[in-house]
């Protein structure tokens, strides 16, 4: 099976190790650095299921391999490294199954945790309020922003859809925003009174101020221009900084705020789900979460027991 190169530490390994680092190195002509992740792992688990009372490597079972990796995740392993871990006990059973040292491969059902999903961060409805009233609407500037900061909220608009946004695509008389969404894919979004008002305002006011040549875009930059999505997010930034919050507040933080206050006052999963325009209700169902956190945290904050 070719030459083994020995250190001091593998030549005190169980024959088994030494020809599965024989089959990496030679065999699947693994990198150096790849064949000692591995052997870091397999020690590792080899180490653990000896403290198990295990002698022998055909004695291996499944329960043995979910044990380490339950041992992993309360030590803290990042999963990203579980994942590695796995990978490298997958592939050395699956070795040992085919030169005929163990008999059945115990990796063969283990499933991996799945990661939990970060929740969202949203701002608080008083929050919001606070931050919208930011951009100065005395100047034309501040009339562009506090238009473009009360779509985000009210329509719950990536950043890229609000760019995009043409002048025909607010359809005033039925309180709608034609939004082209990913893959160009068209949805209407309720757009609120207040909101509306602001971007009448704006196209009415400012808008003009801004124009350097014909377009219909709707927001435009200070050269004519589209509105890149860098300047949006320091529009939102600079309001939430003067806004006092101390968090880290990006456009994409009024989608998602626009989507709990929405579910926080009752709406239905679906409408939210077509307002956002997610493919999938599960991603959608991202924000019951954020939703059941806020009501736990109103109990705690208010219930005398809690």
């Amino acid at each position: 099976m070719g030459r083994l190169q020995h250190s001091p530490q593998l030549s005190r390994e169980p024959l088994w190790l030494k020809e599965f680092v024989v089959h990496l190195r030679f065999e699947r002509g693994l990198a150096e650095n790849s064949v000692s992740a591995y052997l870091r792992y397999i020690r590792a688990f080899w180490g653990f299921v000896q403290s198990q009372g295990v002698g022998e490597i055909a004695a291996v079972g499944s329960a043995h391999v979910q044990a380490f990796l339950v041992r992993l995740q309360h030590h803290g392993l990042e999963l990203a490294s579980i994942a590695q871990c796995v990978a490298a006990l997958r592939s050395l059973f699956r070795f040992l199954v085919l030169v005929g040292t163990v008999e059945e491969d115990p990796t063969e059902d283990i499933k991996l945790p799945r990661r939990q999903r970060a929740l969202p961060e949203v701002l608080s409805i008083p929050e919001v309020e606070q931050l919208l009233c930011q951009p100065d609407t005395q100047t034309p500037r501040g009339l562009r922003d506090r238009a473009i900061l009360e779509v985000l909220y009210s329509c719950g608009l990536r950043v890229s859809e609000l760019c995009a946004l043409r002048i025909g695509d607010v359809l005033a008389d039925q309180g709608l925003l034609r939004v082209w969404g990913k893959g160009a894919k068209e949805r209407f979004v309720p757009i609120g009174r207040l909101a509306l008002e602001w971007v009448e305002r704006y196209c009415r006011e400012a808008r003009p101020l801004f124009l350097r040549r014909p377009t219909d875009l709707l927001f435009l930059n200070s050269r004519g221009g589209r509105l890149s999505r860098m300047a949006v997010w320091k529009i939102v930034e600079s309001a939430a900084r003067q806004a006092g919050i101390q968090r880290r507040v990006h456009p994409h933080t009024l989608r998602h705020s626009f989507a709990t206050h929405l579910l926080e006052g009752g709406a239905d999963l679906r409408a939210v789900q077509e307002m956002l325009g997610h493919a999938h209700i599960t991603t959608t169902q991202l924000y019951t979460h954020v939703d059941r956190y806020y009501v736990q945290e109103v109990h705690r904050t208010f219930h005398p027991r809690a």
